[in-house]
């Protein structure tokens, strides 16, 4: 923690429990001038960027979908690691793709498998027929649980139009995780501290909401370890902090990157980062170990990340949401 956190103020409480907003309310620096020292992009970006812009063209030409998996179920490690280009894979400052190719929707099946199949067959893709009977049989997904808790009124309701977006389709909303704490604190911190939440859960009598909060946080204390193993698919160890500004935006990718390979909510939002990121890139500019060029470039090569985001529709959720 030392190391990570060198230079920043702990006159908060940030340094002793998770709490990314103190952490910002002592340690940023307020800025009231203009854009003057921005820089331009790199080459390595500019190369990067090209490559991208030339599969989106060819995206747009396959009717708006690449490419689109039908036999792998998407987890935090169903797949190796994926670049924009493997030929060019070293110019990537940060890096992680949803599946192992760039701009390939992903299987995702649990929110309900009638919508996965119908998304692939809308792009004349056809998911692999075992899954039908895995999904119907053997797993309950999202969309047969809500419907299971509807009322009668509620499946008229949505049967004649008079109510839409309803959980069924819609269920997954917009979904806001904060990402910066893996930047932080490191995901061995995150799992130590939910490992108190659980030992502090309940106070002894096993009832419904307890039993059910303590599998949660379970459940939870899993998904946190395998971060840990989607990141070192890329060659990363982010079971401590970040030490740097550029291992700060990679952490923080990393934690956003597994909520998209295993979440396809109506808005997956990364949430307010660019003060949280600022207070790094201040510091290590400072320190001499980053320049203003460096830092575009890190930031260029997220933002490109970002927009590469992209799910498996239907062509009504396209419509109301895309």
């Amino acid at each position: 923690m030392a190391e990570a956190w060198r230079g920043f103020k702990k006159d908060g409480h940030w340094d002793v429990d998770v709490n990314v907003r103190n952490f910002i309310q002592t340690n940023y620096t307020p800025y009231d001038g203009d854009e003057s020292f921005l820089e331009g992009p790199t080459e390595a970006t500019n190369k990067l960027w090209g490559r991208l812009q030339e599969l989106q063209k060819e995206e747009r030409e396959h009717n708006g979908v690449l490419e689109c998996e039908t036999e792998v179920v998407s987890s935090l490690t169903a797949y190796g690691p994926g670049y924009i280009d493997e030929s060019m894979k070293d110019l990537e400052q940060i890096v992680g793709l949803q599946t192992d190719k760039p701009l390939k929707r992903a299987f995702m099946p649990y929110g309900g498998i009638k919508m996965a199949q119908q998304a692939a067959s809308t792009y004349g893709y056809e998911v692999n027929a075992k899954y039908d009977k895995i999904f119907n049989e053997y797993h309950k997904t999202h969309n047969q649980a809500v419907f299971d808790a509807y009322t009668d009124e509620m499946k008229v309701a949505r049967h004649t139009h008079i109510v839409t977006g309803l959980p069924d389709t819609y269920g997954r909303g917009r979904i806001v995780g904060d990402y910066r704490r893996v930047a932080l604190y490191g995901i061995d911190f995150l799992i130590e501290q939910k490992k108190k939440d659980k030992k502090n859960c309940g106070t002894g009598v096993m009832t419904e909401e307890i039993i059910r909060l303590r599998e949660e946080i379970a459940d939870q204390i899993k998904a946190l370890q395998g971060m840990k193993e989607m990141a070192k698919i890329y060659g990363y160890d982010i079971s401590g902090p970040a030490t740097t500004a550029k291992e700060a935006i990679q952490w923080l990718y990393f934690g956003y990157l597994a909520a998209i390979k295993t979440q396809n909510g109506a808005a997956m939002s990364v949430g307010r980062i660019s003060t949280f990121l600022d207070i790094y890139i201040e510091r290590d500019l400072k320190e001499g170990t980053l320049t203003e060029k460096e830092a575009q470039e890190l930031i260029d090569h997220m933002t490109m990340k970002f927009r590469m985001v992209k799910f498996a529709r239907i062509p009504s959720y396209n419509q109301l949401f895309s």
